[in-house]
């Protein structure tokens, strides 16, 4: 009798036998791989992953033995030299349904396939093949599309698919085999309510909406319409709605009638900032009432599983995690874009779960250029092959479309795009309630004038050091606040919540902040200032002024203007989507936030950048070169990062939650939700600056022997003000009153 897993307090009688196991994670692939019709393979990859495990060796290791023995990669032999190319991908998610996917010739820290497939393996008893029947040939299924251009990215993208569906069955059925040993049932995982049950619940919410103003009732044309288009055929979507057009919840109605109609299995939001994840979460719940604490799964680095529920339900909400097995799920565009492109386990286990779904790409346009065209081929690989509806959902819509005409075209970009919203030029007219107007060069002495000129005033500048420089430049006046990420997020919330109370106070309210008010934060000017940067960017800041539509638009400003102080430049790739934002404007200054001019724009950014820039590592071209021998996975996860952080995290002890948590991070046994909690209370610090502050002692590593630098804190709070946040400039400051005995 051959075995896969062993008890160590249990006879061999108990032990799971080999054959159970391999039937088992490959019905469980199949299951998976059944999303997007290739069960077959699924299949086969569950039945050879662990057909080294017919081995001597490895029967010796279960019982007892230290030797290390290969189990993975003798699978992977066989499907590679039985099955034909779909073998060759089959073999490198057997040989990585541990260790996670390698390349297939070149160096990583990963052996390659290659040299693996090439490498003494224990010997296999011949059982195997009495146990185990495998096809005589597989080939992709009928439906498979290959575009000619990135053909072996899709080969790629296939492997990956096909190594979600193993690692996650692999998971599944050992995990069961030991929980029930353990507690004599499985581990709970996945349900939740139904998507037909959430439609219903989101629909008595809606009904309760007052259609009592123009906008409200513009609102519930653009519902209305939105939801009739859900019958349409599974693909690429856009959803063009102007701020303040209700395009949160039509989208999650759109998203639940279509995947209802086309027998889906979830919906994912893909959303770029983590504070959005959370504040659209919410709205979610709040909208899906009593089913949507089980409905939605929020993932990102910042959400606290160990948040306030009985033990069962945080291990349930982790395990779900691991996979996405929810009917609603909201993440970060890191997480999902990262996700697509990753090589390890853990990173690729959920990925099967996004065929067969409504993907809700939300502020489409920040997609960040360096990794566009493999982000764009992504995305249309999704809806080419994996039954997945994509929607492309903001006010700013990126150009990128591909079609016939060479001049209005995204080169690999997406086909057959089918707008959602119902005539999204006449929407912009119809919730058009700002006046955009470029009024040159600002010094900062100006720039005081204009903020001090009226009594509620937002001014949004590209760096942190302009910032705080404009606002010292204001503070003794009455209602002068200060927004910057070198204030940790709780910080950020507590003088959020004083801004909007002064608004609406009527009171004296004047704020300068950097980009980070732009992303999605609920606040209304009645006037604002933007330094030059990117038009989607601009269109966000005059989303913060008139926002709730209830001034005239000719008394709502955003003003527009360019520093004097070549010290407050942006950096080189802001300033070229501010050159770019100059060039549109000079043919569309009278309309500068019209659907044509934000069209205009993307276009001549795309184009000035150039399809290399686009894809700055040459993602798709590394797939190409490889070929089938030498996919490269590993390379393609190493340089596929959405943030490329040069930056160090500084843990600050704000308040006594913050206290609370580093101490509890002396004695804690498990420190996960301690760092959930932590995250919270984070700045992040320019290296230089963080090594600063290291030199002098201002920061200093919690239990280094346990963590190493894992946690750094702030040791000197003298550094951190009230106002502006971490100071690293000047490390060695402490107060006098210090002195003062």
């Amino acid at each position: 009798m051959f075995y896969a897993h062993s008890l160590p307090d249990a006879p061999p009688s108990n032990w799971q036998t080999l054959e159970s196991h391999l039937v088992m994670v490959a019905e469980l692939a199949a299951q998976r791989a059944e999303r997007f019709g290739m069960a077959e393979a699924g299949y086969v990859a569950g039945l050879l992953h662990d057909l080294g495990k017919y081995s001597a060796e490895f029967q010796k290791r279960l019982n007892g033995s230290k030797q290390r023995v290969d189990h993975a990669t003798a699978g992977a032999v066989v499907a590679k030299e039985r099955l034909g190319p779909l073998g060759h991908l089959l073999a490198y998610a057997i040989a990585g349904h541990h260790a996670g996917l390698a390349n297939g010739r070149d160096a990583g820290e990963r052996t390659p396939l290659a040299h693996r497939l090439e490498a003494e393996l224990p010997a296999l008893d011949p059982r195997w093949q009495q146990e185990l029947s495998l096809p005589a040939q597989m080939r992709p299924p009928a439906h498979f599309t290959q575009r000619r251009e990135r053909g072996f990215f899709q080969y790629a993208f296939l492997t990956r698919m096909l190594f979600s569906c193993l690692v996650d069955a692999d998971f599944i059925d050992t995990e069961n085999f030991y929980a029930l040993h353990e507690k004599g049932v499985p581990h709970a995982r996945g349900g939740g309510p139904g998507l037909g049950v959430l439609r219903d619940a989101l629909n008595d919410y809606l009904a309760a909406f007052k259609t009592d103003s123009a906008v409200n009732r513009l609102r519930g044309e653009i519902l209305t319409h939105v939801r009739t288009q859900a019958e349409k055929s599974p693909g690429r979507f856009t959803l063009t709605v102007p701020t303040g057009g209700g395009k949160t919840l039509a989208s999650l109605a759109f998203a639940l009638d279509h995947a209802i109609a086309h027998g889906m299995d979830r919906v994912i939001y893909v959303i770029p900032f983590t504070s959005i994840v959370e504040q659209n979460a919410a709205v979610f719940r709040r909208a899906l009432g009593e089913y949507g604490d089980a409905a939605v799964l929020e993932h990102h680095s910042a959400f606290d599983s160990d948040a306030p529920r009985n033990r069962d339900s945080r291990d349930k909400l982790r395990r779900d995690s691991e996979n996405w097995d929810a009917p609603i799920v909201v993440t970060t565009a890191v997480q999902f874009f990262e996700s697509l492109f990753a090589a390890k386990t853990s990173r690729c286990r959920k990925l099967h779960n996004i065929a067969n779904s409504v993907v809700i790409l939300d502020e489409a346009q920040t997609m960040p250029l360096p990794l566009l065209r493999p982000s764009v081929a992504a995305l249309d690989e999704l809806a080419l092959n994996y039954r997945t509806s994509v929607v492309l959902c903001t006010a700013t819509q990126p150009a990128l479309a591909e079609t016939d005409d060479p001049e209005c075209s995204f080169t690999g970009g997406l086909r057959d795009l089918h707008e959602l919203a119902p005539c999204p030029q006449e929407l912009y007219r119809q919730l058009e309630r700002v006046t955009v107007r470029h009024v040159g060069t600002l010094d900062d002495e100006a720039l005081r004038d204009e903020l001090l000129a009226t009594e509620q005033v937002l001014c949004i500048v590209n760096n942190r050091r302009h910032a705080r420089a404009l606002f010292e430049a204001i503070a003794d006046q009455p209602g002068a606040y200060h927004l910057t990420t070198s204030m940790c997020a709780v910080h950020r919330r507590q003088m959020l919540a004083e801004v909007r109370q002064q608004l609406k106070d009527g009171q004296p309210c004047c704020v300068v902040s950097t980009s980070l008010i732009e992303a999605g934060v609920d606040v209304d000017f009645p006037r604002v200032l933007r330094a030059e940067a990117g038009l989607d960017s601009i269109a966000q800041a005059a989303g913060r002024c008139n926002r709730e539509g209830k001034r005239h638009v000719a008394d709502s400003e955003v003003l527009v203007f360019a520093t004097a102080n070549d010290e407050w430049a942006p950096p080189p790739e802001l300033e070229q989507f501010a050159q770019v934002s100059r060039e549109v404007l000079r043919s569309h200054g009278n309309d500068p936030l019209s659907l044509d001019a934000i069209d205009a724009y993307f276009r001549l950014l795309y184009w000035q950048q150039g399809d290399q820039a686009l894809d700055r590592h040459d993602l798709l071209g590394l797939c190409d070169k490889g070929r089938l021998e030498g996919l490269p996975f590993e390379t393609l996860e190493q340089k596929f990062r959405m943030i490329e952080n040069t930056q160090r995290t500084v843990i600050i002890p704000f308040d006594e939650i913050a206290r609370d948590a580093i101490r509890r991070l002396s004695w804690a046994e498990s420190i996960g939700g301690i760092a959930r909690d932590l995250q919270l209370y984070t700045v992040q610090v320019p290296r230089q600056g963080f090594a600063e502050l290291e030199r002098v002692g201002a920061i200093a590593a919690v239990e280094p022997d346990k963590f190493g630098e894992q946690f750094m804190v702030l040791i000197n709070m003298d550094l951190y003000d009230e106002r502006l946040g971490l100071n690293w400039n000047e490390p060695t400051f402490i107060r006098s009153e210090r002195f003062i005995i």
